[in-house]
């Protein structure tokens, strides 16, 4: 682009019509017809919208990672709450641009690809379907300067046939989130790229309610998951008492804020998280919080392993896989077993062979404990994905309980 405007570019130019409409483009109108619509199309002046904001301007699927998909209703009051904080939280300015290979269907694809970019009065670039080689093409063609995606995405470019680091030197900040991301996947990640990856938390029903900001440390951007931002409360709490714990244990996170969804479109569903005293909303993730308020998510209460009684999370085991300088990502499932309650498999991308007598030999030289390591290891060209990039658990716990057969455990 030759100048640095509020632009929309559709990486799409190469599909026909028909093919490329997806989530991006309304049947039988072409990008280009879009691109007139949105930028040249008549405004809405202030205060001629009917909406209050108040007033239901969303309804968001979550992943459905650990179950069924929940429809989560947002305002325009929340949601122009956060895109107007998060412009100043990730320090943007003119001149940046962004590249979302999310849908926008989903919280971070709205989020960080259409309403913080239009806030910061940026160009945003989406795209159609995801392409490793594509997106550096994007990156460079563009100048894009901020992401914010789960790790997958990045990894995957790291490992593309077009990656080098002068294609991606335009990069200055990778937002990235999800109890994957580990201090070992940061560091990989900021080196390859050659700018600032720092990990942020959030969800649907709570988008990116904490993360560090520009003049916070690199530790603190790489070793947690940062600290609350805004208006926005947290606290832990024991998940079987509620009772609410001290700094430095772990438990589940509770939290409100602005940006706080306004319920599910199923009452008992929401009436199933959120309290009616104080609209606390039950998060269903681990974490622990500092005495300064940083955070660390230690994963979903769902992806706890219980092997013999021992609960094992599935992040901790992650991390430690991530660790390994053959291992780009990994991901830790429950297998079930009729000895032991449930087994951990895990499933990794590597650039090497690594199989699971690899994989002992580095937990056991980490100290890590044995009943928390993998006793199944299965290695993938790419893990498999949900639609926004996370980890598909479901899939891998049917793959894994496939495999069972073929790798049992000694």
């Amino acid at each position: 682009m030759s100048e640095r405007c509020p632009t929309l570019v559709i990486a799409a130019s190469d599909m026909p019509s028909a093919q490329r409409a997806g989530a991006l483009v309304p049947a039988g109108m072409g990008t280009g017809d879009l691109i007139d619509v949105l930028v040249s199309g008549p405004s809405v002046p202030s205060g001629s919208s009917p909406a209050r904001p108040a007033d239901i301007a969303v309804a968001l699927f979550t992943s459905g990672s650990t179950g069924v998909p929940k429809a989560a209703l947002h305002t325009h009051r929340g949601l122009g709450y956060k895109a107007a904080l998060m412009v100043s939280v990730h320090g943007l300015r003119p001149g940046d641009a962004v590249l979302m290979p999310a849908p926008l269907a989903h919280v971070s694809g709205l989020l960080n690809g259409v309403l913080l970019p239009a806030t910061a009065g940026i160009p945003t670039v989406l795209m159609a379907a995801w392409d490793p080689d594509e997106a550096v093409r994007l990156i460079e063609q563009e100048r894009v300067s901020f992401m914010g995606a789960p790790p997958v995405f990045f990894t995957q470019m790291a490992a593309s046939s077009g990656f080098g680091p002068e294609k991606v030197r335009s990069l200055r900040l990778i937002s990235t989130g999800g109890a994957s991301v580990s201090p070992a996947f940061v560091d990989a990640t900021a080196d390859a790229f050659g700018c600032r990856v720092k990990r942020t938390y959030g969800s649907t029903e709570a988008p990116t309610v904490t993360t560090s900001g520009p003049d916070d440390s690199v530790e603190r951007a790489r070793d947690t998951d940062g600290r609350a931002l805004g208006d926005v409360e947290l606290e832990v709490h024991d998940p079987e008492t509620a009772a609410r714990l001290g700094p430095g244990a772990v438990g589940e996170l509770w939290l409100r804020g602005p940006e706080l969804f306004a319920g599910y479109v199923d009452p008992e569903t929401t009436a199933g998280v959120v309290s009616e005293r104080g609209r606390w909303f039950r998060s269903g993730d681990l974490g622990v919080l500092d005495e300064q308020g940083w955070l660390k998510v230690v994963g979903r209460l769902s992806d706890i392993i219980i092997r013999a009684g021992e609960n094992i999370s599935a992040s901790e085991v992650e991390a430690v896989l991530e660790a390994h300088p053959d291992v780009r990502h990994a991901v830790a499932v429950a297998v079930p077993d009729p000895e032991v309650g449930e087994r951990v498999a895990a499933f990794v991308e590597a650039t090497a062979p690594f199989d699971l007598a690899a994989c002992r030999d580095w937990f056991a030289a980490r100290g890590v404990t044995r009943f928390k390591t993998p006793e199944m290891v299965v290695q993938l060209d790419a893990l498999p994905v949900l639609a926004a990039g996370k980890p598909d658990r479901a899939t891998m716990r049917t793959m894994a309980a496939e495999h069972r057969h073929r790798d049992r455990p000694a």
